[in-house]
């Protein structure tokens, strides 16, 4: 059909493809912008009327405050929350600047949640500096993995940044021959590790170095200075226990006598001790003092496998050690009841004054089928 001037009329077919089709461009068109404003609002700086401030702030300063939260932290969790927030605090958190100033208790995992992530985070922070790490890794490494060589190192390296706890344990190896055979030991190297320890202000140190010079024992005999040295540890170790006084249930008037009577021990597995003096040679009832994180995990490790490191392996006797045996007959026994056994003359100590004081009776004779001949002839403590 054609109009007046001779133009055809549009079919009705093409009219509405013709409207569908711009209708068509419309909802496109629509649909974009409606997309573009909704990005726009999920990534824009300004949410509901509040500026995200966070993203503003330097690294410099996210990062002093997360270094500030690390040394302060008192459980791993306190830092551990932080790293599941966003990206940024991740990435920050694990910055050698940060994990280098991490304080010994961010290291307090149980033995029982020990795993290959944590094993991570703990070489993270040992390979940043840090000489706690360095310390934990390495007697985790030495004692629980058997990694000896690796484990030996780490503390080492904390040994060089004049780490006391290391620098006892390297001599207890030393005293001890530990990783090695009975011929391995080095009395002299042990004694002038415990040395340097002891200048340091370390208690089992001094009590260890004052044992061996009453003793003769890895250095010339030398009973007045070996005395001093026990008096000046006995000290330290009532300064300690009047600085926690705070924090313990234990009243002080009750360190002035002794009592026969339990009292409150800060390790949960063990709730009562007796009341005898926990100084070794002079003191007044101190409660225990807390263990390092590393002995901790040693004693929990060990414990969660029934106390026994090994075929034939025993481990130290007193509580608040965990250190094993690395082959048979290497700790010395008590030569009154032969019944515990020590990694030092300082766990002796202690453990004689805490607990085994009250236990200990003499036997005519011990001897063990197996300690008959070559390296099984150990030495033994005398409780005095």
């Amino acid at each position: 059909m054609r109009t007046r001037r001779g133009i055809c009329y549009p079919r009705d077919d093409a009219c509405i493809d013709e409207s569908v089709a711009k209708r068509r461009d419309f909802d496109r068109d629509f649909d974009r912008c409606n997309m573009g404003c909704r990005k726009r609002q999920r990534f824009s700086p300004v949410v509901a009327g509040k500026s995200d401030m966070f993203d503003v702030l330097p690294d410099d300063l996210v990062i002093s405050i997360l270094s500030k939260l690390s040394s302060s932290a008192s459980c791993p969790s306190d830092f551990i929350n932080v790293l599941i927030v966003c990206k940024r605090l991740h990435s920050f958190a694990l910055q050698p600047l940060v994990l280098s100033k991490a304080s010994p208790k961010l290291f307090a995992v149980k033995a029982e949640k020990w795993s290959e992530s944590a094993h991570r985070f703990l070489k993270s922070c040992a390979d940043a500096g840090n000489v706690e790490a360095c310390y934990t890794l390495g007697m985790i490494r030495f004692y629980c993995l058997q990694n000896r060589g690796s484990g030996a190192s780490f503390m080492a390296k904390a040994a060089i940044s004049s780490h006391a706890p290391a620098l006892y344990s390297l001599a207890v190896i030393q005293f001890n021959g530990s990783g090695g055979s009975k011929n391995d030991k080095d009395l002299r190297a042990g004694v002038a590790l415990c040395a340097r320890a002891a200048f340091l202000g370390h208690v089992d140190a001094l009590r260890e170095l004052g044992h061996c010079l009453q003793d003769g024992y890895g250095v010339r005999q030398n009973i007045t200075e070996g005395r001093r040295f026990l008096v000046q540890a006995n000290a330290r170790e009532l300064v300690a226990g009047l600085s926690s006084a705070s924090v313990s249930n234990i009243g002080t008037r009750s360190w002035l006598t002794w009592t026969p009577h339990p009292i409150p021990h800060p390790n949960n597995r063990h709730p009562t001790v007796p009341g005898c003096p926990l100084l070794s040679d002079f003191g007044c009832n101190v409660p225990a003092p807390v263990a390092h994180p590393a002995n901790q995990f040693l004693t929990e490790w060990f414990g969660s496998r029934d106390g026994f490191p090994g075929p034939g392996l025993r481990l130290c006797s007193h509580v608040g050690c965990g250190r094993p045996e690395t082959r048979k007959h290497e700790f010395r026994r008590c030569s009154v009841c032969g019944a515990v056994n020590y990694c030092s003359r300082a766990c002796q100590a202690l453990d004689w004054k805490l607990r085994h004081k009250a236990e200990c009776s003499p036997v005519e004779r011990w001897l063990d089928e197996e300690d008959v001949g070559g390296e099984g002839m150990e030495e033994a403590i005398a409780e005095s």
